[in-house]
């Protein structure tokens, strides 16, 4: 089961990621742009995912993958009950947010092997 650090340390090892506080909750982000909050009361966190990709991987995994409700759930935002994933599955969906808002240079890089950092 998943705790709120491993979730952190996941989001820590996506390249140039940081830890910011957003409204009482840590946020991850690239570039200043969020794309992982942890939620202090449940175990869940909220990641930034294309709509398409949101739709399909919460039909896919129901009570443990859903769209945040209103606005910003249909622009992506989407919650991932972290107790109820393994490790691999989270680290692919963390890359996948990492991806929504990391810039095409920073991607590039990362592509052709150019950035080093975590």
């Amino acid at each position: 089961m998943l705790t709120r650090d491993d979730v952190r340390r996941i989001a820590l090892a996506q390249p140039e990621a940081y830890e910011a506080d957003h409204h009482g909750m840590p946020s991850f982000r690239v570039g200043k742009k969020i794309f992982c909050t942890i939620h202090q009361d449940l175990p869940r966190a909220m990641l930034k995912l294309d709509p398409e990709d949101q739709r399909n991987l919460s039909e896919g995994g129901p009570g443990v993958i859903e769209p945040v409700a209103g606005y910003w759930g249909k622009n992506g935002s989407t919650f991932v009950w972290f107790e109820r994933i393994d490790e691999a599955d989270l680290a692919g969906l963390m890359r996948m947010a990492w991806v929504q808002v990391a810039s095409k240079a920073l991607q590039a890089n990362v592509l052709h092997g150019i950035h080093k950092g975590g």
